[in-house]
C-alpha cells in the first residue's frame, strides 16, 4: 500500500516537472514566478536561456517516468532524493538573488522536501 501511494506521488512529481517545463518553454515570461526579482523575461537572449532550462525540466520529469516504468520502487527511492538537489539549488539561487521567501521555502524548498520524503518512503516500504 505504502509503495503504491509513494509511487503515485512520484508520478505526480514527474507530471509537475514536465508541466512546468512545457509552460516555461511555451511562455518564457512564466519564469517570473521562479522567484528571482527583476527577471528580464522580455529579453530574447534571456528567453533562449529559459528555453534551455525548460527543456531540461521536461527531461528531468521524463526521467521519473522512465524509472517508474523500467525500474524498481527502490531505484526511484534513490533517484528522488538525488534529484531533490535541483529544487534545493533553485532555492539557494533565489535566496542569493534576494527573492521572496515564499519562493525560496514555499516553492523550491517544499519541493525538495517532498521529493526526499517520497524517496525515503519508497526506500523503507
Amino acid at each position: 500500500m505504502l509503495v503504491t501511494v509513494a509511487t503515485a506521488f512520484a508520478g505526480l512529481i514527474g507530471v509537475a516537472i514536465v508541466a512546468l517545463g512545457v509552460i516555461a518553454f511555451r511562455a518564457p515570461q512564466a519564469a517570473a514566478g521562479f522567484g528571482i526579482p527583476d527577471t528580464p523575461t522580455e529579453d530574447r537572449t534571456f528567453q533562449a536561456w529559459l528555453s534551455v532550462k525548460a527543456v531540461r525540466d521536461i527531461a528531468s520529469g521524463l526521467f521519473v517516468f522512465v524509472l517508474l516504468l523500467a525500474g524498481t520502487p527502490r531505484l526511484v527511492g534513490w533517484f528522488l532524493p538525488a534529484a531533490a538537489l535541483i529544487p534545493l539549488g533553485d532555492a539557494l539561487i533565489v535566496r542569493r538573488s534576494d527573492g521572496p521567501r515564499t519562493a525560496v521555502y514555499g516553492v523550491h524548498g517544499a519541493t525538495a522536501v517532498v521529493m526526499v520524503v517520497i524517496g525515503v518512503l519508497l526506500l523503507v516500504a
